[in-house]
């Protein structure tokens, strides 16, 4: 399960993303990035960024703390764009909040050596989760004191969006052409067992660790253990082998210049 804080401080938008997140202070006196629970994206990117998250986590990957954070939307007095205030009022309750990572860099493929192993542990871990927002454009990586960090999962698990439709999913081959550690990426093969292994046995506490509320009134599920249920089920059947989802690494390209 999620640890649960509480927000006590705005401090000031993050202008990135499309949900444009918060940095929050907490009553544990530690600082969030926070995603929104009203913001237009709703609540199944927060539901892919907690179940992707925290099994990342469990995979052994670089992926900050996720919490969740109880926002009180009296805060929304302190920021002064309507745009956001109103994103602010429309999300009191739970929220997700990630860890902030201090003095972090966005990650550049051309300026940043990524560990082979790593790197092929990431890009595998994109493809359970056909995470299609990790390409050289956008990474969603960042360098810090301890090296890389994974962020911003919401746009993975996309078969959540449409239920009825999602039993092909599990077999879907996942397009690694974009991605930012495609260069970087060592033998996927290498990686390929131990870490199915690791995320069948992860996976039960991940799927766990989504917060109730988001899970309720699900349209086509009894209840919240229903949709869990479903999520287990889709992402076991993709873990089932053959693993034909991965994706064949091309010849190296010659790389860039920072």
């Amino acid at each position: 399960m999620l640890s649960e804080v509480t927000a006590v401080r705005y401090v000031t938008p993050l202008r990135e993303g499309g949900s444009m997140p918060g940095l929050v202070e907490a009553d544990d006196h530690r600082l969030y990035v926070l995603k929104w629970s009203g913001a237009a994206q709703g609540r199944k990117a927060l539901i892919a960024e907690v179940l992707a998250g925290e099994l990342g986590r469990r995979l052994g990957l670089p992926v900050p703390e996720l919490v969740r954070i109880d926002l009180d939307p009296v805060l929304a007095r302190s920021e002064p764009e309507p745009q956001i205030q109103d994103q602010m009022r429309a999300s009191g309750g739970v929220n997700l909040g990630m860890a902030f990572v201090s003095g972090a860099l966005n990650f550049d493929p051309l300026c940043f050596e990524v560990d082979p192993d790593l790197a092929a542990r990431v890009l595998w871990f994109d493809a359970l989760i056909g995470n299609v927002d990790r390409s050289w454009r956008n990474p969603n990586l960042l360098m810090a004191t301890g090296g890389l960090r994974l962020i911003d999962h919401g746009a993975s698990l996309i078969f959540q969006h449409h239920w009825a439709g999602s039993a092909a999913w599990p077999g879907k081959p996942y397009d690694a052409s974009d991605h930012a550690l495609l260069r970087s990426a060592g033998d996927l093969k290498a990686v390929d067992e131990e870490l199915a292994a690791l995320a069948e046995k992860a996976l039960p506490a991940a799927v766990a660790s989504i917060p109730e509320e988001w899970l309720t009134d699900e349209p086509g599920f009894a209840d919240a253990q229903a949709v869990r249920d479903a999520y287990q089920e889709r992402l076991t059947a993709r873990l089932a082998g053959p693993r034909g989802w991965l994706p064949t690494l091309p010849g190296a390209e010659e790389a860039g210049s920072c």
